[in-house]
Parts: C-alpha cells; sequence; structure tokens
C-alpha cells in the first residue's frame, strides 16, 4: 500500500519518478565526439549484438553469426530465424537468441546445436557467461516481442527479467522479475549487473533474488554491458532521455491515442536513429539553424558508451551527439587493443583503440 500511495503522490505533485525532468551529461559523462570520429569497421543494416572469446570479434547479422577475419567477415552459423543476442562462453561455445524467443548453444564447426526454449522467454535482447557453465540472460518484457520495446515503454511495461539458463539441463530459472525492460546482463562477483531500461539504472541482483540500484537516475536508457580489461565493464545506452517523452509518459489518454491512431514509425519514443523524415516529432531546440542542428538539441537518437570501474563508478564516456550519426549503440566488446562498438542506427560497427580513448579522456 505504501508504495503504490507513494506513487500516487509523485505523479500528482510531478516529482520522483512523477517529475518531467532529465539529469544532465555531467562529470564522467560530459558529451564529446569520441563515436563520431571512430573508425568504421563495416556497415551491416542487420547487426544486433556483438561478443568475444578474448582474440577475436562475432557479430550477430540478421539469421547468421560472423567472425571478422582481418579485414573481412567469415559466415560462422547460419540460421532460419532473426538473432537478437549473442554470447561466447569460457569453453568456447557460442549462445544465441532467435527472435527473443529461444536460446541456442553450438560449438562453431562441430556438434549439434542445444536449444532451450521454456521459462516462457518472450524478448531475449542480452546473454552473458554466468557462473557455473550457465548462461545469463535478460528477457526484456514478457508481455511484448524483442521488436516492440517502444510499445513496452509507452505502456509502462514492468515484466523484465533476469534468467539463468543451463546448457547441460537445457533449464532456464528466473532470477529476478517485474523489472522495467532488462536490457544486458554481467556477472560481479557473486551477484550480477543488470540494466534495467525503463527506470534509467542498473541494478545488482543477488543470488537470493534481491536487487538494489547501483547507479541510477541517468540521462540515458542503458542496455548491454560487457567486461572490460583491468576490471570493471563497459554500458551501452541505445539512447538518451527527453523531456518531452517523460512528458508523454505521464500522459496516459494522449498515449493511449497515440499508439490507436498513429503510425509507430511517427510515435513519441526513443529512437535508434533520427532525421529521415518531416513528419518525425521533435522539440522547438531540434528545428535546423543556420542549415544545422545543435549538439545540445533535445536528442531523438544519441549514442554512448561508458566506461565503469569495478564499483560501477562512471570513468570516462564516449559520445556521438544529436548532430552525430553513430546512434543507436547497443553493444561495445574489448578486443586485444581495440574497442568495438555497435551502433544500430546507422548499421555500423565502430572500432577505437583503447590507447587513443584513454589519451583523450585522461584515463
Amino acid at each position: 500500500m505504501i508504495p503504490a500511495l507513494r506513487d500516487f503522490a509523485h505523479r500528482f505533485l510531478g516529482r520522483g519518478e512523477g517529475a518531467i525532468t532529465v539529469p544532465p551529461f555531467d562529470g564522467a559523462l560530459k558529451p564529446n565526439q569520441t563515436l563520431e570520429h571512430a573508425e568504421i569497421v563495416a556497415t551491416l543494416p542487420g547487426a544486433e549484438d556483438l561478443a568475444t572469446d578474448g582474440t577475436s570479434l562475432y557479430v550477430a547479422d540478421g539469421n547468421a553469426v560472423l567472425r571478422l577475419d582481418g579485414a573481412a567477415f567469415v559466415p560462422v552459423r547460419q540460421f532460419d530465424q532473426p538473432l537478437t543476442a549473442l554470447c561466447v562462453l569460457p569453453d568456447g561455445r557460442v549462445a544465441v537468441a532467435l527472435t527473443g524467443r529461444e536460446v541456442r548453444v553450438f560449438a562453431p564447426g562441430a556438434g549439434s546445436d542445444i536449444a532451450i526454449s521454456g521459462a516462457g522467454m518472450t524478448a531475449v535482447n542480452a546473454l552473458a557467461p554466468g557462473r557455473g557453465g550457465t548462461i545469463l540472460a535478460t528477457d526484456g518484457s514478457t508481455d511484448r516481442p524483442y521488436a516492440e520495446w517502444g510499445r513496452d515503454l509507452l505502456s509502462h511495461g514492468r515484466s523484465g527479467r533476469l534468467l539463468s539458463i543451463d546448457p547441460a539441463s537445457r533449464q532456464a530459472d528466473v532470477l529476478a522479475s517485474g523489472l522495467r525492460y532488462a536490457f544486458g546482463a554481467a556477472s560481479s562477483g557473486d551477484a550480477t549487473l543488470v540494466s534495467e531500461s525503463w527506470r534509467h539504472r542498473l541494478i545488482e541482483v543477488s543470488s537470493d533474488g534481491s536487487t538494489k540500484p547501483v547507479f541510477d537516475h541517468l540521462p540515458v536508457y542503458p542496455s548491454r554491458l560487457s567486461p572490460a580489461a583491468g576490471g570493471g565493464f563497459w554500458l551501452t545506452a541505445f539512447t538518451a532521455r527527453t523531456q518531452l517523452i517523460e512528458f508523454v509518459l505521464r500522459e496516459s489518454a494522449y498515449r493511449r491515442r497515440m499508439m490507436a491512431e498513429i503510425d509507430p514509425e511517427f510515435w513519441i519514443v526513443p529512437r535508434l536513429s533520427a532525421g529521415h523524415s518531416f513528419r518525425e516529432p521533435m522539440q522547438g531546440a531540434h528545428l535546423k539553424t543556420m542549415g544545422i542542428i545543435k549538439p545540445w538539441a533535445p536528442p531523438r537518437a544519441y549514442g554512448l558508451v561508458v566506461r565503469l570501474g569495478s564499483q560501477y563508478a562512471p570513468l570516462y564516456s564516449l559520445h556521438s551527439r544529436v548532430d552525430g550519426s553513430n546512434h543507436g549503440v547497443v553493444a561495445a566488446v574489448e578486443v586485444a587493443d581495440s574497442l568495438y562498438v555497435l551502433a544500430k542506427g546507422p548499421g555500423r560497427l565502430l572500432r577505437l583503440k583503447l590507447s587513443d580513448i584513454r589519451g583523450e579522456a585522461g584515463a
């Protein structure tokens, strides 16, 4: 009862989760154009996720898993359904999610697949190695399929889950539920670090299923995580928050009519890319002036990677601002001396030298 009263008071008074204010990019999140200046390795319009075994880069591209070999991509495995997540396990096997509803585990070049489809998986969007040979999976929503994440946000979805999958027994157990779009997980000691996108935060899920926020009030929607050499993590954010979207999320009648009457392409929701149609919704400051969009304009699309320390504190960040194009960052993995970043908005695989990043960030 108390949480319900608190939520009502916040909505009525416009404070807490009822406020439409958005935290600024400041401190370690201070904007720059590092992602905009990154090397473009390839254009892959169907790419969804990245993974590494420590020496090679793997890409989930449409229905296929590809491996980067020098400057060329080598096919590893083809499936009959689109891939929505990818990871490489410590034993060298690869795990993929198919349309968010099934997880397959296979050894490249040999053996048969292990298929797991239990626990009502609906929108599996990220996979990561877990403890004891298990696989961590975030199921963004049990109400909406993977492709309808925008509708889940506008519906105030809170059915996301963290799953633990055992390939040996083909069982999937629920470690945490009731999350507002879980999108990304990584093992962290005895706990699991999880991105909770619609609450703009990272949470730590303990072995007993309890959760606690560890990095919250973010100005972005956090997504996938990957380990960083030397400890800590790389956190991606697929776009940034705006006051316009925060306002729409609090106007129930407007949201219902918008979803019923307007093409989803033009809904007021976060986007992975923008600027393709004059019919796109925008705030006044997003209008071009003298032929340019100001880099501090309200972002309809954005690109961000954050380097987190071992205690989850942000150390520095890499941006593609509103006037850039490498938006919709959904994955970042470290391979040897480089950081590979997937900007899903333009469908680009980017590469940055870690030495250059540290030099620019002063890290």
